[in-house]
């Protein structure tokens, strides 16, 4: 908040950002202390958090990095786990495409 801004005005422009992350979903592992990064154990379980408005609450619990990624993202990744809801990775895009066959 600057000095010249009112406080009705900044109000309004914390609620609205508040509001807007209402139903953000969010991975935290089981073990150890929130904010570590996932690559410290990616084997543990973890806890899918949801954002009411107010607070983190706790939706569900998958087995892994992998799963939550999954769940968080909507992404299919391969392997042997068949019939994993979702959507298929998107396609590459920009320098880092692929020529297409000839």
């Amino acid at each position: 908040m600057s000095e010249d801004e009112p406080f009705d005005d900044w109000a309004k422009r914390y609620l609205a950002r508040r509001e807007a992350r209402i139903g953000e979903l969010r991975a935290l592992p089981m073990d150890g202390p929130p904010g570590r990064g996932a690559h410290v154990n990616p084997k543990a379980p973890r806890f899918l958090m949801r954002w009411t408005g107010y607070e983190w609450a706790a939706e569900a619990v998958v087995d892994d990095y992998a799963a939550a990624q999954r769940l968080l993202h909507g992404i299919v990744q391969p392997g042997p786990e068949p019939g994993v809801p979702g959507r298929p990775l998107p396609k590459p895009t920009g320098r880092h495409r692929k020529p297409p066959p000839s």
